[in-house]
């Protein structure tokens, strides 16, 4: 996924966490529709500056493929935390923080802060960098075996 691709989407009305789902949705076994279902409640750290909604899209994806669904399977369940942590130490080689807010600087959900996002255009510079990131590191952790 390119930047550009991700800014025609935000400027579509898609939120990182669709985004980033979507992008998998056929991986997945689900479609697009599901997808953007699915993560509608997360963009911008739902939309009260909190966890970043590219890095939940990510999650949901991990829990789809790797998550546990059946009553004691502790290897499964361990295997989707190893999946989780990996995400996060790879996303936090580039990144701080996992939080919205601090990733941009400002809080999404004060409308005085979302007015300094919109003139910096951090939504359509910033966010979509980071969405592809979210994207690569995704790419490797779905493309890796089930142990």
């Amino acid at each position: 996924m390119r930047e550009n691709e991700v800014v025609e989407l935000f400027e579509q009305g898609f939120d990182c966490g669709q985004v980033v789902l979507s992008n998998f949705a056929k991986e997945l076994g689900i479609d697009v529709k599901q997808a953007n279902k699915i993560a509608a409640s997360f963009g911008g750290g739902m939309f009260s500056g909190e966890t970043c909604g590219a890095v939940i899209g990510a999650l949901i994806a991990i829990g789809l493929k790797y998550g546990h669904y059946l009553k004691n399977t502790p290897d499964v369940k361990n295997q989707n935390v190893a999946k989780v942590t990996e995400f996060r130490k790879k996303f936090l080689m580039r990144y701080n923080s996992t939080v919205c807010r601090e990733l941009l600087g400002y809080d999404i959900s004060k409308p005085e802060e979302m007015k300094i996002i919109l003139e910096k255009g951090l939504l359509l510079s910033f966010c979509p960098k980071l969405t592809v990131y979210v994207t690569e590191i995704l790419s490797g952790i779905l493309s890796e075996d089930v142990q």
